[in-house]
């Protein structure tokens, strides 16, 4: 009988949750607004990653879900220019483009100039928990000289910025969204004024990135004594588990770690060669960094195709495969690469198929559905 918990978060200022926000471009006065409460089950980390400066409120990521997804985020209001982060974080797609997207190829996005990003997307799920820097590189960290390049908050910037994505300007945004009806009073429900700046619409879509949370896959319940695995996904848990199975748990956690990545950086054997200028070694300057990336989470992960940082594998068996023969060594790969020196973890029909079924059982069917994280059915000024 396996024993549950579960953990409330309750994030208490005052009473009634009384806070002053500091802003960049604005001081404002002292409001009332509703915590949002986010519910931790067993065994999930307590410690989460919510700035000081940001804590989340029901009325802030209420007006993040809208900005989310309002097309006039770039700044533009004409039908051809209209973009927003949904328009590549598509949720049936674990909030990455996907690699069947109507409007990109392969997984790459491009922005309103047509310019592809650097690398294709990882999910947007989780990430309350991520303490260790975002992108693939882990180019966004708390300790970062830079201090516009430290958050979601900065990834928010960037993303309406970048000439790959929204290519906006912020003056030209937060000028826009001053004079939408309805936004006004939702920027004052969420930070006590109804002036619209862009550091308030960075804090309010990282409070909604935050608020994306998926932890009630099948290997949950199973983990909370709720339902039983097929003997295939046990089979394939004891392989995910085991250095002498598939040895997938150092980088991508298991019972122990829910989440599912360390979200750590590695060089897992895919190249001999790194020319790409955006690894983790762009970042630290590290030698052995060299052809390092981030472990994405492996929650949803059937829905996040294309896999690895430049899309090379379009299907959960590629990526298996490549892992069981296709491990190439290299004076960079990661020392947890146990089976690197013959070429991977050589692994036989079957346990592929086991391995296969345990990783789908990570698959968490209300999050991809859910109505809380969905495009809004009307937005501020619809009549």
């Amino acid at each position: 009988m396996f024993r549950f918990e579960r953990h409330l978060l309750t994030i208490i200022f005052a009473s009634l949750f009384i806070f002053g926000c500091s802003d960049k471009d604005n001081n404002t006065e002292s409001f009332k607004a509703a915590p949002y409460l986010i519910d931790i089950p067993f065994p999930f980390p307590t410690n989460l990653n919510i700035p000081s400066d940001n804590p989340m409120t029901v009325e802030g990521v209420n007006l993040g879900r809208f900005l989310f997804y309002d097309g006039r985020l770039s700044g533009r209001t004409h039908p051809d220019s209209l973009m927003s982060c949904g328009t590549c974080h598509i949720q049936s797609n674990n909030f990455e483009a996907g690699i069947n997207h109507p409007l990109f190829q392969g997984g790459y996005v491009h922005g309103i100039s047509g310019e592809k990003t650097t690398h294709v997307m990882l999910p947007l799920l989780n990430l309350v928990w991520n303490f260790s820097g975002y992108g693939w590189n882990g180019f966004l960290y708390a300790d970062n000289p830079d201090p516009y390049f430290t958050s979601i908050e900065d990834f928010v910037r960037i993303a309406v910025t970048a000439e790959n994505e929204l290519m906006g300007d912020t003056i030209q945004v937060k000028n826009l969204f001053q004079h939408i009806d309805g936004y006004p009073v939702l920027f004052e429900k969420a930070f006590g004024s109804d002036i619209v700046t862009f550091d308030r619409i960075e804090k309010a879509i990282a409070q909604f990135v935050r608020s994306l949370i998926s932890t009630n896959s099948r290997f949950d319940k199973y983990i909370r004594g709720e339902l039983q695995l097929s003997q295939s996904e046990l089979n394939g848990y004891v392989l995910f588990t085991t250095e002498e199975g598939a040895d997938c748990f150092h980088c991508h956690g298991g019972s122990a770690n829910p989440l599912f990545t360390t979200h750590l950086f590695y060089n897992n054997g895919k190249d001999t060669l790194f020319g790409d200028q955006s690894d983790r070694f762009s970042v630290t300057g590290v030698e052995i960094d060299r052809g390092k990336y981030k472990a994405p989470t492996l929650r949803n992960i059937a829905f996040s195709a294309p896999y690895m940082h430049d899309g090379r594998y379009k299907t959960l068996d590629e990526v298996i495969d490549f892992y069981s023969s296709g491990v190439q060594l290299s004076p960079y790969i990661d020392p947890l690469m146990h089976h690197a020196v013959r070429g991977g973890v050589h692994l036989t029909i079957q346990e592929k198929a086991d391995l296969k079924s345990f990783i789908l059982s990570l698959q968490d069917d209300n999050f991809l559905v859910n109505p809380e994280f969905s495009v809004p059915a009307k937005f501020p000024d619809d009549k």
